[in-house]
């Protein structure tokens, strides 16, 4: 069995199973199964793969059928640049959460401290102290979620603080400069329009917020009020149709509120200041 002959053959059982890009799942299947880059695969199609080789290259091809994401197979996500540690017990970074990290590190300085809550693989917290040099501190209610984080950090290179805490509890009055969250905002009421990929596998407790998707955002911004610092700044990923209700929530205590679109021009990142204790009503 040839490179090239796996690839052909992976390509077409994983488009038989109506698996989406079975061509690139495939050749990251198949480079993960060689230990190899993939440009590895176009260099050498006449390579024989080994019989290990093959057995993981048709176990993997099989939990991808099953529905397991391809990041959990590989264990691995890149996210602004670098390359994550994932496993089940967190939520696969997305391309659209980079747009929070570019609203943060754009206001960050080096004194400030940073705090995200509910840091899941650390993905947030740690891009964030790798690009400002920031004091970070990364916070989850999930034990295994902070262990992937930690060594996701170890491993980059990203000092920041982890902590075990139910959103913001165990955080001092006033102690935090820039406030960042990705938090869960998928209504209960949505789990049968889910992805399999994503109902089946991502873990429950980062995905759901409640009944009505919000109930996460009430509780931050209510909770951000007294750990911010005075002028300190909040920053949350919107999830779909949250943009209006999120908006409702940030009150007389909040300024300059700024919305970001995503790539595809949807609202994805809200922004707000908390009033200066000088500043009027």
């Amino acid at each position: 069995m040839t490179i090239q002959t796996a690839l052909l053959q992976g390509t077409q059982l994983l488009e038989d199973g109506e698996i989406s890009a079975p061509r690139l799942t495939a050749e990251v299947l198949l480079s993960f199964a060689l230990n190899c880059d993939r440009s590895y695969l176009y260099a050498h199609p006449e390579v024989s793969l080994s019989d290990i080789a093959w057995l993981h290259y048709g176990r993997y091809l099989h939990e991808r059928l099953k529905g397991k994401p391809t990041q959990y197979i590989t264990k691995r996500q890149e996210f602004f640049g670098r390359e994550f540690r994932v496993t089940p017990d967190v939520l696969i970074p997305r391309p659209e959460t980079e747009h929070l990290v570019e609203a943060a590190v754009s206001g960050i300085r080096p004194e400030h401290t940073v705090l995200d809550v509910g840091c899941g693989s650390g993905a947030i917290a740690i891009s964030i102290v790798l690009e400002t040099g920031a004091a970070v501190y990364g916070s989850d209610v999930s034990m295994a979620a902070l262990q992937v984080a930690r060594e996701n950090a170890a491993r980059l290179g990203g000092q920041v603080h982890w902590l075990a805490s139910d959103l913001m509890s165990a955080f001092a009055h006033r102690s935090i400069d820039v406030l960042v969250s990705n938090p869960p905002y998928v209504p209960r009421t949505d789990v049968s329009n889910l992805q399999r990929e994503v109902r089946d596998w991502e873990p429950h407790l980062a995905l759901f917020a409640g009944l009505t998707g919000l109930e996460i955002y009430e509780r931050l911004i209510m909770q951000a009020r007294s750990v911010l610092k005075r002028g300190g700044w909040l920053l949350l990923e919107l999830g779909f149709n949250s943009l209006e209700p999120v908006q409702s929530m940030l009150d007389g205590e909040w300024r300059d509120i700024e919305v970001r679109a995503d790539l595809a021009g949807l609202p994805r990142v809200i922004s707000a200041r908390l009033r200066n204790c000088v500043e009027g009503h």
